[in-house]
């Protein structure tokens, strides 16, 4: 595997990613980055999900201009940038496009470019990447200056997420990896999976490398109906109901995150 070491740039980009689909990477980009704008940031969603982009849904969205044409030059960047519900900005990918499916070095200078771009006029860019270790969202994750990995209390899911954080650890040289750990089922269940990771991490990883890979939980967000709602009326969850506690615990998220 061709080592990509990450962006030596500032902390503002941040890839928040997963190891599987289904874990509500998306919900959680989206819905943070409602909380940080609350807070007073300037925030802007890039949806990296090339190919199987679903931003736009989880927004209720309908874009006229997409990421595509911007790689294709038929349009602006800044043409591409869309104001989206909660107060944040965002720059939306086309979906079923085959040819995102694998990195080119057109696409990767293309990325890269963006990223330069966007990066001084927002406080926090939060890049929504695909699920998985493909050489597509690698790359993508390289370009942030930090990483988020959501997971679920799930056997898969924590099987997945290992995979992620030992993959960025070897080919990306990184050595501290946010969690956000999603659809917990009591108090407690995110830092006893951030616990299990690590300890995993600690035993398989970590040796031979020159410091040890350490995992911040950033909170946990529990099982919550009020998000299933969201999710099918295509609201934010921040937005519309922001008292549940999942809006409550990614308010706290935000909150560490600014801190």
């Amino acid at each position: 595997m061709t080592s990509t070491p990450p962006r030596q740039s500032g902390r503002r980009t941040i890839a928040v990613t997963s190891g599987k689909g289904g874990v509500g990477k998306t919900f959680v980009a989206a819905n943070l980055a409602a909380a940080l704008a609350r807070a007073g940031r300037r925030v802007l969603v890039l949806d990296a999900d090339l190919g199987l982009a679903n931003l736009d849904v989880v927004l209720n969205l309908f874009p006229q201009v997409t990421l595509h044409d911007v790689f294709t030059g038929k349009s602006r960047l800044q043409d591409a940038i869309l104001p989206a519900p909660g107060g944040f900005s965002v720059l939306l990918a086309g979906s079923g496009l085959v040819e995102y499916s694998r990195m080119t070095p057109e696409l990767r200078d293309r990325l890269r470019q963006v990223i330069d771009e966007v990066e001084p006029l927002f406080d926090h860019v939060l890049v929504d990447t695909g699920a998985g270790i493909s050489d597509v969202v690698l790359y993508t994750v390289s370009l942030a200056g930090q990483v988020l990995v959501v997971v679920t209390p799930e056997p898969t899911s924590l099987t997945d997420a290992y995979a992620t954080i030992k993959v960025l650890a070897a080919a990306q040289g990184r050595r501290q990896i946010s969690l956000v750990v999603n659809q917990t089922r009591r108090p407690g269940e995110g830092r006893m999976v951030r616990q299990q990771l690590q300890q995993v991490v600690d035993r398989y990883v970590s040796p031979g490398l020159d410091a040890p890979v350490r995992l911040d939980l950033l909170g946990e967000l529990p099982a919550d109906p009020a998000v299933r709602e969201a999710v099918q009326r295509r609201e934010l969850l921040f937005e519309t109901l922001p008292g549940t506690p999942a809006a409550m615990a990614l308010a706290a998220i935000a909150g560490r995150l600014t801190a």
